[in-house]
């Protein structure tokens, strides 16, 4: 059934009212609702059961469940991190022992390099970025906001470009399936690799990020530093905990990543499943802390357990979140969001423009369904046959479809990336998109401008 121009209508509401309410899980669930209510024609009773039967078919698909346990299980990681002092032996590690941390530009740099060194999956590059630098915002003063802001703009942008994991697989099945229907010719890696040289929003956003931590530009003008503490530490290196209780989970859990990637994928990481490989890694980051820790006479058993409870109840909120946001996105695809999207803007589009346009319409889909996958898997089908059609580069057009999924996901607050963001930073996630987002405005309108000079 064709809904028309009322199928924006429930992402935007959605958005429009957690912006200016600060209450996300409110502003989700009525948006889930208004959708709903336009599927079920107005009726009340068929909006009621439709939304009931949306979550339990949500509740049914085991990549959402592996989703929403690895976000719990996240929660208890970084309780069990700070509580054995791992953290705390880290930082002293760096900042007093060798020295490599110094200020607040080099802590903000180190977060940053280490969002782009982990690119396996958007939400392990988030999570381990923020492990690290919120223990460094307290010390040297920066804010929450400023470190969700690295966070969030190294975890996509860096994952969109070297695409070993599991955006790689998404894209690459993509093309493969344009290939074998004949609209283009080749090799679908190949086109994958000619598409990333035009993935100019993720270029633009690194090197902004980048210029906002060297010349020290106010991410939230630094209101939340969370009691930061400027002055340095004053604990004894010898007598500091161990690095290595931060650095060992954290090892075993990038290992177990590439395993499960490994082994999901039958022998290729790129095929692999990317919601069982953060799944797995939690689980089995927990039972090497539990041996480690407790073993190890860090901590006992019950102060294990305590700890993991406390930070497994600390998540619910964005475990919620991450339902509703999945429950949004599955709502606006029945609706056919995306599709009536690309088919408004397909009839006004001037080949010169095609590049520029289907970036543009990317952008918007993502930030509206709060996911860059999503667009890609509407996005590139079309993209493909336009610029075959129109004797665009067809390259050029993949990646304008790429870089625009990436845009719109990294402003859109129902996106389970900017949600996971905020969570890694401990920074209110409505904050964190405020804040964050004319940045990224300024960085989308240099990649647009990049496409329509390359066209």
């Amino acid at each position: 059934m064709e809904y028309g121009f009322v199928t924006v209508l429930p992402p935007v509401l959605a958005i429009v009212m957690a912006l200016l309410t600060r209450h996300v899980l409110l502003s989700l669930f009525v948006g889930v609702i208004a959708a709903q209510c336009i599927m079920a024609d107005y009726n009340l009773f068929d909006t009621a059961a439709g939304t009931a039967t949306l979550f339990l078919s949500l509740l049914g698909e085991a990549w959402i469940i592996k989703t929403l346990l690895f976000a719990l299980l996240v929660g208890s990681v970084m309780a069990l991190l700070k509580a054995s002092g791992g953290i705390e032996g880290f930082v002293e590690l760096l900042t007093r022992r060798y020295a490599l941390v110094r200020s607040k530009r080099s802590a903000l740099l180190l977060t940053y390099v280490v969002g782009l060194v982990i690119f396996i999956e958007s939400s392990i590059t988030s999570l381990i970025a923020g492990t690290v630098g919120r223990p460094l915002s307290e010390r040297y003063g920066f804010s929450r906001a400023k470190l969700a802001y690295v966070c969030d703009s190294t975890a996509a942008p860096v994952c969109s470009l070297i695409m070993i994991n599991g955006w790689g697989a998404l894209v690459l099945g993509l093309l493969a399936t344009q290939i074998s229907s004949r609209v283009i010719e080749g090799e679908s890696i190949a086109w994958l690799l000619d598409a990333l040289r035009y993935n100019f929003y993720a270029m633009v956003a690194l090197a902004v990020t980048f210029t906002v931590i060297w010349f020290d530009l106010k991410v939230g003008e630094d209101r939340t530093p969370s009691h930061a503490q400027r002055l340095e530490s004053h604990v004894d290196v010898s007598h500091a905990p161990s690095a290595l209780l931060m650095l060992l989970p954290v090892g075993v859990m990038l290992v177990t990543v590439f395993v499960v990637l490994y082994i999901t994928g039958e022998g290729s990481m790129l095929h692999g499943s990317g919601s069982s490989a953060i799944f797995y890694s939690q689980v089995m980051t927990l039972i090497f802390m539990l041996l480690y820790y407790v073993f190890q006479q860090t901590m006992s058993l019950k102060t294990y357990i305590r700890e993991a409870a406390a930070g497994l109840k600390s998540m619910w909120e964005i475990t919620l979140i991450l339902l509703l946001a999945f429950a949004m996105g599955a709502a606006t695809q029945e609706l056919g969001t995306g599709s009536y999207l690309a088919t408004f803007s397909s009839e006004m589009v001037s080949p010169t423009y095609l590049a520029a346009v289907i970036f543009l319409l990317s952008a918007v889909m993502a930030f509206a369904t709060g996911t860059s996958w999503g667009t890609f898997s509407i996005m590139i089908p079309i993209a493909v046959p336009m610029a075959v059609g129109m004797d665009a580069n067809v390259a050029l057009c993949i990646g304008a479809a790429i870089s625009g999924g990436v845009f719109g996901d990294h402003c859109s607050p129902i996106s389970d990336t900017t949600i996971i963001a905020s969570l890694a930073a401990g920074c209110d996630h409505v904050e964190h998109v405020v804040t964050q987002l004319p940045y990224a405005l300024f960085c989308g309108v240099v990649a647009l401008i990049f496409f329509i000079a390359f066209s």
